[in-house]
């Protein structure tokens, strides 16, 4: 199946959860942020949330600095 994940067509595979695709995409120890469809996921929720043919995903991860 395809979605589009950061405005970027991605094949994955069916059923995949947004907690498997953090693990694919190396993420899984960074701080980031899940959005489905323009809704945002909890992160104790993205084992539960499986994925579906066109969903549209963004992750953003944060970066630490300052001045």
């Amino acid at each position: 199946m395809t979605v589009r994940l950061n405005g970027d067509v991605r094949e994955c595979r069916e059923g995949i959860t947004v907690a498997a695709l953090v693990e694919e995409l190396g993420l899984g120890n960074k701080r980031i942020a899940v959005e489905v469809n323009r809704d945002i996921i909890p992160h104790d929720e993205y084992a539960n949330c499986g994925l579906q043919q066109d969903d549209e995903v963004e992750i953003v991860h944060f970066v630490g600095g300052g001045c």
